[in-house]
């Protein structure tokens, strides 16, 4: 069996091996799609004393640049940095009230092609995916007409791919109904794999908003304010709609191929 450090094609379930906390400051960035659990992370990973949060800070500079009408675009642009080169001189900059640890929560389908990639070798990457046939029935209650692009998966491979040749190792990928389903084991394994102390504060924290969110908050994390820990998982029991059958079978070779990467805990 290969560690998440293999440059290897996927073996099926993967734990990394113990390592020691890495030297502060550590910058991580997470990367996930749409209609995901990423919020509810930023919140797990907020609640520790160590910890600083970034909510997707290229979300601005990504409505700005498609034009796209999503609720409070025009505050968003105007209250969010929208030039990508000075966000990333920002995301590499001194880590926020000097916390040793800084958790950036991206959404990949905010990196449009014009972003450079050279600031990827400053962060230490990692990736939550869903099942794309949960991610897409939720998706298309907000989008009723979805593209590839929408679901941030194809951005996805390509920012994978692009982390493991620039680093040689794989980087840990976490699924979301995983995560749901045991937090402390995939917390405990996640914090493994970045050379991070597991931290007990990130299975559990204080309803409410949070300074650190974006001002696209109040449109869009009505649920998490609400929440005090990640909620058991479960299935959707709606029928997925027929209008993106066709857009499930380019995500799920997506999905599965990144699958194979994700870390599992022993069973």
């Amino acid at each position: 069996m290969t560690n998440a450090s293999s440059s290897e094609s996927p073996q099926g379930a993967q734990r990394p091996r113990a390592h020691p906390p890495r030297p502060a400051p550590i910058r991580i960035a997470m990367w996930s799609g749409p209609r995901n659990i990423s919020t509810a992370l930023m919140r797990s990973w907020g609640n520790r004393p160590d910890t600083y949060v970034s909510d997707e800070p290229f979300y601005a500079f990504y409505l700005k640049r498609t034009g796209l009408p999503h609720p409070g675009a025009d505050e968003v642009i105007a209250r969010h940095e929208t030039d990508w080169r000075k966000i990333v001189s920002h995301l590499t900059g001194p880590v926020p009230e000097g916390k040793p640890v800084w958790y950036q929560k991206h959404m990949t389908h905010h990196m449009l092609p014009e972003v450079g990639r050279e600031w990827f070798d400053a962060v230490t990457h990692c990736f939550l995916i869903r099942d794309p046939r949960d991610m897409l029935t939720s998706l298309q209650k907000t989008i009723p007409f979805p593209t590839l692009g929408d679901t941030g998966m194809p951005q996805q491979a390509e920012i994978f791919e692009e982390v493991r040749r620039r680093t040689g190792r794989v980087p840990p990928v976490i699924d979301a109904r995983e995560v749901l389903e045991n937090p402390r084991g995939m917390l405990t394994l996640l914090c493994e794999a970045l050379e991070v102390e597991f931290r007990e504060e990130m299975l559990r924290w204080s309803a409410g908003p949070r300074r650190t969110d974006g001002v696209w908050a109040k449109h869009w994390y009505a649920a998490v304010e609400k929440s005090t820990e990640f909620e058991p998982y479960r299935p959707k029991i709606e029928p997925m709609p027929s209008s993106v059958h066709g857009l499930y079978k380019s995500c799920l070779g997506i999905y599965q191929r990144l699958m194979g990467f994700r870390l599992t805990l022993s069973r």
